[in-house]
């Protein structure tokens, strides 16, 4: 009986001893037939149970490669690193727990598990640091808990990394004196949960501090209790937040102005605690006053308007495609023009050195409607996060002074050459008062002084470019740019007008039956009615909307005007190569025989040399002109003749 009891007695204080240093009897006697779901380290054994381990100091490589769930506690394991529990693919759950001589954990150290959901990393008071791609590629992982551990000074910039199912991420009560990188998570999950907290050496938010975290919208990001002294600026940029929590940090004196600038979907800032949505919470009059009453609510700005819709720069598909092509139009075509000008070794004559001044203007235009397509590319379906950083921006002023300036310059050139040919049409036989080149250097000058200054005034404060995306001077708020931009519609009027007079008085002289054939009379009528056709379906639907508008009585909305924008606005400069250069026998010579010096259309530049030779035609003119003085020193001609 005795030998019995005692028998039992010295049973159960080896079960006790044996439990106390982590061995489990049945486990310890058969440690590779467990296919549980639990294991636990411990002196050199797989447990299938969750005792506390102690003496191990290297995690050793027989752990059942079947372990869903794995617990590292009370252990003196001083580095995990990453080849240890690569066997474990079938691994849901780690838990590192209470190491206290746990210093690094390493590179890759948890990367690559493709089940693992769950990191919890906890009261490992000796931890210093996390390395490099130590959370990567873990396409199952929505939670990460880092908490406890007072040593941990830094985390890798390349920590976390392509964690796309993490929903919530926590670190509290580390020794992190600087924010760490979490630009490259990339989570597509909602609802995602963000905690930093009690971290009292973090005193900073830098720059982008959360872009690339989520892609989704943000439910929650608590920031309470650290030592954060500054919000910089852009710190929320490209964030979609709803709710933001600071409480706590009792040294913080500066949030940045534009701190939220590029984020979206803030609706509350706040000091909230969690009891605070309670029903009962407002009875406890000194709680909800300690904790709740200084709540902030949210009012998102600028909020949308007749001027800023939320939209997209061009909202609508057909008009991204066709600004697209509009502006190639305008760009290759106006191009092409300068170069075979400047490229050519023909005297350089007065429409020669108009039309130089009129390509490079419609090439200005060019490069403001590329700007503003590449922007609605570059933001499309989020434009509303970059509407502030645009518009306010160094890059819409600078695309609004080149539609600007390049309207006016190309209008006021336009009107020039229109008078050029007027003046040697009606003065074709007083040769002492022909234009000469001198006096066209006068008249650009004059021109590209009045372009300049028209296309400057909105940066000082004369309207402003800043008031739509499209970066047009539509600000009429007060009197001196009503002025302004009445001015400059009024001029373009008065503009278009002294063309169609010129028009008119050029057929005129023209048209005379019996020095010119009735076809050719008919030829000229044409082609100079398609030049007024153009100049007017570009100015006239512009000019009335746009002084309706100036005049506080818009009659289309911003959206709308989009549409004139794209189809009516750029029309003259997409147009003016083909109808001033490309359908003119002229400037296709030139061009054949600027290619044939390339080694390009050598038949075609002969045959027109020749024919120029024996020819000898006029210097190269516009078709507003070309046919125009040739039948006028017919008529000419023929006068003297009779």
């Amino acid at each position: 009986m005795w030998t019995a009891n005692m028998t039992t007695v010295v049973t159960s204080c080896l079960a006790l001893l044996l439990t106390m240093f982590g061995v489990n009897m049945t486990a310890a006697s058969a440690p590779d037939t467990n296919a549980g779901d639990e294991a636990t380290i411990g002196k050199q054994s797989l447990l299938s149970s969750n005792h506390l381990s102690f003496g191990v100091t290297e995690i050793l490589f027989n752990i059942s490669s079947s372990t869903e769930y794995l617990r590292v506690q009370h252990t003196q394991v001083t580095v995990i690193r990453q080849s240890v529990l690569s066997h474990l693919q079938l691994l849901t759950t780690l838990i590192i727990l209470e190491n206290n001589r746990l210093e690094t954990i390493g590179p890759f150290a948890f990367a690559n598990f493709p089940k693992l959901s769950e990191i919890i990393i906890s009261g490992n008071v000796a931890l210093e640091d996390i390395g490099a791609f130590a959370f990567s590629n873990l396409p199952e992982l929505t939670d990460i808990i880092i908490t406890k551990s007072r040593n941990l000074r830094c985390i890798h910039p390349d920590a976390f990394r392509n964690l796309i199912k993490l929903k919530y991420l926590s670190i509290s009560n580390t020794g992190l004196n600087s924010f760490p990188d979490f630009t490259k998570i990339y989570s597509t999950a909602s609802g995602f949960l963000f905690d930093l907290h009690d971290n009292s050496h973090i005193m900073r938010i830098p720059a982008n501090a959360f872009r690339g975290l989520c892609t989704q919208t943000i439910r929650e990001i608590l920031l309470t209790r650290n030592g954060i002294k500054e919000v910089a600026s852009d710190a929320f940029n490209g964030t979609k937040i709803h709710r933001l929590y600071l409480r706590g940090n009792k040294q913080l004196t500066h949030i940045h102005p534009k701190a939220f600038v590029g984020s979206s979907g803030l609706t509350e800032l706040s000091r909230w605690n969690s009891l605070c949505s309670h029903p009962k919470a407002r009875d406890d009059v000194h709680f909800y006053r300690d904790h709740c009453s200084n709540s902030t609510s949210i009012t998102c700005s600028p909020l949308p308007d007749e001027f800023n819709p939320c939209e997209d720069i061009m909202s609508a598909t057909f008009l991204q495609i066709l600004i697209w092509v509009i502006s190639v139009l305008t760009l290759l075509g106006n191009g092409v023009v300068l170069l075979v000008l400047l490229g050519s070794r023909a005297k350089l004559t007065v429409p020669r050195f108009l039309m130089c001044h009129l390509a490079f203007a419609d090439l200005c235009m060019g490069v403001y409607l590329v700007v503003i397509a590449t922007v609605d590319v570059l933001t499309r379906g989020r434009y509303y996060d970059y509407a502030i950083d645009w518009q306010r921006g160094l890059g819409c002023s600078a695309a609004g002074f080149f539609t600007v300036f390049a309207s006016e310059l190309s209008v006021f050139t336009l009107t020039a050459i229109t008078l050029e040919r007027w003046h040697t049409i009606t003065y074709a036989l007083r040769l002492d008062r022909k234009i000469r080149l001198r006096h066209a250097c006068i008249i650009m000058a004059a021109g590209w002084t009045f372009s300049l200054i028209t296309a400057f005034l909105p940066t000082v404060g004369v309207s402003s470019y800043s008031k739509v995306s499209i970066c047009l001077p539509m600000d009429v708020e007060s009197v001196e740019s009503q002025v302004y931009v009445v001015s400059l519609l009024l001029l373009n009027i008065l503009a278009f007008f002294v063309v169609c007079s010129c028009y008119l008085s050029i057929y005129l002289t023209v048209h005379n039956p019996l020095s010119m054939p009735a076809h050719a009379d008919t030829r000229v009528a044409k082609r100079m009615a398609i030049l007024i056709f153009t100049d007017f379906i570009c100015m006239a639907p512009i000019s009335f909307f746009a002084i309706s508008a100036a005049l506080k009585l818009p009659l289309i909305t911003v959206s709308e005007s989009k549409l004139l924008l794209v189809l009516f606005y750029p029309i003259n400069s997409c147009s003016n190569p083909f109808l001033y250069a490309f359908f003119t026998r002229t400037f296709r010579q030139d061009f054949f025989i600027l290619s044939a010096r390339f080694g390009m259309f050598k038949t075609r530049a002969q045959i027109y040399r020749t024919e120029s030779s024996s020819c000898q035609q006029p210097a190269w003119i516009s078709p507003k002109s070309s046919h125009v003085v040739l039948y006028s020193l017919a008529n000419a001609l023929s006068l003297d003749a009779k």
